[in-house]
């Protein structure tokens, strides 16, 4: 235990069934634990007690994904494992899965099979596509599904070739999906007494997300102008190099572009009527930013940041890896902490960004071993040591 255990959390007394994989579902099922949810995290018998490492052990990434959850490991494809699943079921709030409905289906835990006999559960599916389409049954990956939603295309509208994002954004972004989704069911069910199936699709939802700026004028009926958000669109919208370094600099309002175009010497520039609205400075965007880029090597960024500041315009250095998790601000606001695993020993661990007035988020349960709290779950369940031991056998 690492936080305040005393502090109140919007989810106490709500049990989730965590049965996910990789990263979006586990993430979600995060997020839920974080906020006091008690998730029980259920893996197969071969899961390995490495997870996600990159020597060995529990990894970095499921330190963190997995934090404030309890493992439990059954077989699912056997009566026993069926039946403790059943039981488990039987006292959660809410399940959450991303296995293929098919497989869910043959398993016998379909969001049909499941609240037929518990409709008041919230049930979320996580997959890659919606039932009612071709794409139902495809494997579906963070990767995949930047292709399919647009997202990798877009460097190719700029001139260059399709690329991936050097993130898994399409998971990340996805597991907020799915605690939205949760978070308003369990909302509802409290108003209405009433449970939920939930499908969260990462195609469908990265599509969405993908096209709340890029729809333009094109959403409209007729087309008034093409898909494609223009200033994100441009070649010239980038990281720019100051005279030591790499530079964020962007001038945004109409009078930072006037305080901006003074900066520089180029005052004249305030009067070129390309530059004079906020729709002729987008239409001529990549000229504009062109501008930016040839100024921005007359000074060093630390000079880029003081003048910058001092007309409130945005600017900031790029930083690696390696110097964000060193950034004097995130260490002022403790976003990351060192703390002690039971097993691994010390890591470091980042908090819930969020902060709030009351509620705590804080790391309550770390990492388990999978299948930790096997014993400790089913006793809860009132199950005998006897019944048990034939978990494992």
């Amino acid at each position: 235990m690492t936080g305040n255990d005393e502090g109140p959390q919007a989810l106490k007394g709500i049990r989730v069934i965590d049965l996910t994989t990789v990263l979006m579902g586990p993430l979600a099922c995060r997020m839920l634990a974080d906020h006091g949810a008690d998730v029980i995290q259920v893996v197969p018998p071969s899961a390995p007690e490495a997870v996600l490492g990159d020597a060995g052990g529990i990894g970095g990434i499921a330190l963190d994904i997995h934090r404030n959850k309890r493992s439990v490991k059954l077989d699912l494809k056997s009566d026993v494992g069926k039946r403790a699943m059943w039981d488990l079921i039987e006292s959660a709030d809410v399940f959450v899965t991303n296995l293929r409905a098919a497989a869910l289906s043959r398993l016998g835990f379909s969001a049909e099979q499941v609240r037929a006999h518990h409709p008041h559960l919230i049930y979320c599916l996580a997959n890659g596509y919606g039932e009612g389409g071709p794409y139902a049954d495809r494997a579906a990956y963070d990767d995949a599904i930047q292709a399919l939603s647009g997202f990798a295309g877009l460097s190719s509208a700029i001139g260059g070739a399709p690329a991936y994002a050097p993130s898994v954004i399409v998971d990340k972004v996805c597991a907020l999906f799915v605690v939205q989704a949760v978070m308003a069911s369990l909302l509802h069910r409290q108003a209405a007494n009433q449970g939920q199936t939930i499908s969260v699709p990462m195609f469908e939802t990265m599509a969405a997300f993908n096209l709340i700026e890029h729809f333009r004028g094109a959403a409209l009926v007729p087309p008034r102008g093409k898909l494609g958000y223009s200033r994100l669109l441009n070649p010239e919208r980038r990281p720019y190099r100051s005279a030591d370094g790499w530079i964020a600099l962007l001038p945004y309002s109409a009078a930072n572009w006037q305080d901006f175009f003074e900066i520089i010497g180029s005052s004249e520039l305030n009067d070129d009527p390309r530059f004079a609205t906020h729709n002729s400075r987008m239409e001529n965007a990549e000229a504009l930013y062109r501008i930016v880029a040839d100024a921005a090597p007359t000074r060093t960024t630390q000079e880029w940041m003081t003048i910058c500041a001092k007309h409130s315009i945005a600017c900031n250095p790029v930083l690696g890896l390696e110097e964000v998790i060193e950034d004097p601000h995130l260490e002022a606001v403790r976003l990351f902490s060192t703390v002690t695993h039971p097993v691994e020993g010390p890591y470091k661990a980042v908090r819930d960004p969020v902060s709030y007035d009351t509620l705590t988020t804080d790391i309550k349960r770390h990492a388990p071993i999978p299948g930790e709290h096997t014993v400790e779950v089913m006793r809860e369940l009132t199950w005998s040591d006897e019944q048990i031991e034939t978990l494992s056998a």
